[in-house]
C-alpha cells in the first residue's frame, strides 16, 4: 500500500527517512573501553571519532537504509511481475480466431464424415441389391432349365437380367414371356415396355420404339411407356413426336415431374426446328 501512496515526483524512501533522522557528521572522539585512545589521528586524517552512541546511530542508520532498499527491491519486483503478467496475456482476437479455425476445421471433419458415410452405405446398398439379383436369377434359371418356367417367371427372369444389364439375355427371355403369355393383354403391356428398354439401351432404337407403342397400345394409360418413347423419339431427334407422346403423358397425369419439363423445354425446340424448316423452304 505504500507504493500507491508515494508519488512519482517524491524523492525517494530511502532519502525521506534518512533526512527524517537529522544526522550530522560531527566529529565525536573516539571513547572505546580499554588501553586504545587515539582521537587526534582520527581527526587527523579526517575520520569521525566513534562513541557507542554513535555505532547506536550509524546501526539505525544502516537498518534504515537496509529497508529502504528492500522497498524498492520489492517494488521493482512488483512492477515487473505486472508488466509480465501484461506481457503473456493473450489477446482476445487472437482467441477468437483461433476458436473459429477450429470450428471451421470440426465442420470439414463432420463432413467428410458424412460422405464416408453415405458413401459406405450406397456401396453396401448395391452389394446387397446384386447379391439379391443374383440369387433371383440363379432359382429363375433353374426353373428355365427344367422347362416348367412360365410366362411369368420368364418376365421376371428377363427382367433381372435388365438390371444387370445383361441385355442380350434380358432381350431372350423377355421374347419367350411374349410367345408364351397367356394372360391379360395390359401385363403383357409391361413386358413391352421391359424389352423396350433393353432395346433402347443397346442402342437399337427403332426395334425400343416399336416396343413402347406396343405397349401403349395394348395399355392407353401406361404413362411410364408413353414416357420412354418420347425419350426414344427425342434421342432419334424426331421432335414432334416427342413432343407429343410427352403430352400424352400430361393427359393421363397432368402433374407427372418426368413429362412437363421435357414438354415445356420441347415446346421451343420444335418451335425454333419449324422456323428453320419454314426458312429452309423459302430459299427452295
Amino acid at each position: 500500500m505504500l507504493l500507491h501512496t508515494v508519488s512519482s515526483s517524491s524523492p525517494p524512501i530511502h532519502s525521506q527517512i534518512l533526512s527524517s533522522l537529522k544526522l550530522s557528521p560531527k566529529k565525536i572522539p573516539l571513547q572505546i573501553h580499554g588501553r586504545i585512545n587515539f582521537p587526534a589521528e582520527f581527526v587527523a586524517r579526517g575520520l569521525p571519532v566513534l562513541n557507542k552512541a554513535t555505532l547506536r546511530n550509524l546501526r539505525l542508520k544502516e537498518t534504515t537504509l537496509l529497508l529502504g532498499q528492500s522497498l524498492l527491491i520489492i517494488s521493482a519486483n512488483q512492477t515487473a511481475a505486472v508488466a509480465a503478467a501484461e506481457t503473456i496475456k493473450p489477446e482476445p482476437v487472437y482467441e477468437i480466431g483461433e476458436l473459429f479455425e477450429q470450428s471451421i476445421q470440426l465442420s470439414y471433419l463432420l463432413l467428410l464424415l458424412g460422405l464416408l458415410g453415405v458413401g459406405t452405405f450406397y456401396v453396401i446398398r448395391q452389394v446387397l441389391v446384386r447379391r439379391e439379383l443374383d440369387l433371383s436369377a440363379k432359382e429363375l434359371q433353374e426353373q428355365v432349365r427344367s422347362g416348367d418356367a412360365s410366362a411369368t417367371e420368364l418376365f421376371e427372369l428377363g427382367a433381372v437380367m435388365l438390371r444387370r444389364k445383361f441385355y442380350p439375355a434380358a432381350n431372350k427371355f423377355l421374347l419367350q414371356a411374349i410367345q408364351k403369355w397367356d394372360g391379360d393383354d395390359q401385363d403383357l403391356a409391361q413386358v413391352y415396355n421391359a424389352l423396350g428398354v433393353s432395346y433402347v439401351r443397346e442402342e437399337k432404337l427403332e426395334k425400343g420404339i416399336a416396343q413402347f407403342e406396343m405397349a401403349v397400345k395394348m395399355q392407353p394409360g401406361y404413362v411410364t411407356a408413353w414416357n420412354n418413347l418420347g425419350d426414344a423419339y427425342e434421342q432419334k431427334k424426331e421432335l414432334p413426336l416427342a413432343l407429343k407422346a410427352f403430352e400424352e403423358v400430361l393427359l393421363f397425369d397432368p402433374n407427372n415431374k418426368v413429362a412437363r419439363p421435357r414438354r415445356d423445354a420441347l415446346k421451343d425446340r420444335v418451335k425454333l426446328y419449324k422456323g428453320v424448316v419454314a426458312v429452309k423452304s423459302k430459299k427452295r
